[in-house]
């Protein structure tokens, strides 16, 4: 048996529950939240600043319909109808005036008890770190305090994973969380004060930083938000708002150290995009994601997912994780078909490998599956051109050459006005 290094005790996994008291070994115990270099966060946040995915690429976030399945595309369009409304909601809701009188007080446990009545498993106070905010959504950020709010999603169909119902599952834990954030905003004004709804979706900053430094859970080795009680399957979101709280404090859970020992996410990687050591990176100590590895096999296999599926957290939770680690110093799960398998199903993409995947068995794919669009629309607006005019005869004369030039004028024209672009993060 191994020797407990500290416990950490969190409200239970719904409103009315008990405490859990989750048991942190020793050997596992590194810093509450994870490393960090502030000087290179503030460097990074300077000089190259963040940019909200649809920007950053936008590229490939335009070609990915082009290769998911039919299903996915159709379910597309139905999850963009169904929340296109509730981002201009969700945009103006900085705007609105208090409807209550404020009375100075603090507000930190009436907002968390409002949030657990809604349905939320994990809810937590911090700043709002600039640092993270997304550059073209700073003058959109209007408060200082940021309530982050974790809403958990299903935990069969994620275990479909790849599959539309685990889609259905994410995405579907979207509609249910914009509604949401709108009544904590309007719970928020009937105190007296303002407040601001980010995400899902149409986040104006990395929202992970501000959960981890909320204390609700580490960074895990497949880049994701690690819960204690859901791991990686809850669906972020925060709230900014003048309100009087009382900020929280980052927590060890173990999970910085637990990912390198388990490495279950990285040795199921379809796309091999989780690297097995932690690096520096922005200023952060983490397992870096690969994205040109990631993104082709999550476009052409409804969502991925796999490495949320296959993670014990996520199928166990921290405590039971935690107290078989303590008792046996063996990662619970790990191995057998039960925790490891997956299918990639034919349905998915008929041109690429499909079939099971048994533990120590991957998918293998050629460099071609790899090759997707890159950078911002710019970007990609311009290497379009390129290839155009780079197979055309510089001898021949070519009616074409003028009809390419005006469609790039064109194309430009509408990336410039910002045309076509969705705060959606689908696909």
């Amino acid at each position: 048996m191994l020797k407990v290094g500290h416990v950490v005790t969190r409200p239970g996994r719904r409103l009315g529950d008990a405490p859990v008291d989750i048991p942190v070994p020793e050997e596992l115990e590194t810093v509450p939240g994870i490393p960090i270099t502030s000087r290179e966060v503030d460097f990074y946040s300077r000089e190259y600043p963040l940019q909200r995915q649809q920007v950053e690429h936008a590229a490939d976030t335009e070609w990915a319909p082009s290769v998911g399945t039919e299903p996915m595309r159709k379910y597309q369009k139905e999850h963009d109808s169904a929340m296109e409304p509730y981002y201009a909601l969700m945009n103006a809701s900085g705007d609105l005036e208090a409807t209550g009188t404020p009375t100075g007080e603090d507000v930190t446990e009436l907002i968390k008890a409002h949030a657990r009545e809604l349905g939320y498993l994990e809810v937590g106070m911090t700043a709002h770190d600039p640092r993270y905010i997304y550059q073209d959504r700073r003058p959109h950020v209007k408060y200082t305090h940021a309530i982050c709010l974790a809403l958990e999603q299903d935990f069969v169909e994620t275990q479909s994973a790849p599959s539309m119902a685990a889609e259905h599952g994410h995405y579907g834990t979207y509609e249910i969380q914009a509604p949401l954030g709108l009544k904590m905003v309007d719970f928020i004004r009937s105190l007296g004060y303002q407040a601001q709804v980010h995400g899902p979706s149409n986040h104006s900053a990395a929202t992970i930083p501000m959960f981890v430094a909320a204390g609700l859970g580490q960074l895990g080795a497949n880049g994701q938000l690690l819960t204690p009680h859901a791991g990686a399957r809850c669906r972020l979101q925060i709230i900014t708002t003048d309100a009087p709280v009382t900020y929280d404090s980052p927590v060890d859970y173990g999970f910085h150290a637990f990912c390198q020992v388990c490495q279950v996410c990285v040795n199921r990687c379809p796309g091999r995009a989780l690297m097995r050591e932690k690096v520096w990176w922005r200023g952060v100590e983490k397992n870096k994601l690969i994205y040109k590895r990631c993104r082709p096999v999550m476009a052409r296999y409804e969502g991925c997912a796999i490495c949320m599926k296959v993670c014990p957290i996520n199928k166990y939770n921290a405590k039971v994780v935690m107290e078989h680690y303590i008792q046996t110093g063996q990662v619970l799960g790990k191995g057998p078909h039960d925790l490891e398998g997956y299918t990639l199903h034919p349905d998915s993409s008929e041109k690429y490998t499909f079939g099971y995947f048994g533990p120590g068995e991957l998918p293998t794919f050629n460099g071609e599956f790899f090759e997707i669009p890159k950078g911002t629309r710019e970007e990609a607006t311009m290497n379009q051109y390129i290839k155009v005019i780079s197979k055309e005869d510089p001898s021949a004369a070519n009616p074409e050459s003028d009809q390419a030039l005006f469609d790039f004028r064109d194309r430009l024209r509408e990336v410039i006005k910002g045309e076509g672009v969705s705060d959606s993060t689908m696909f």
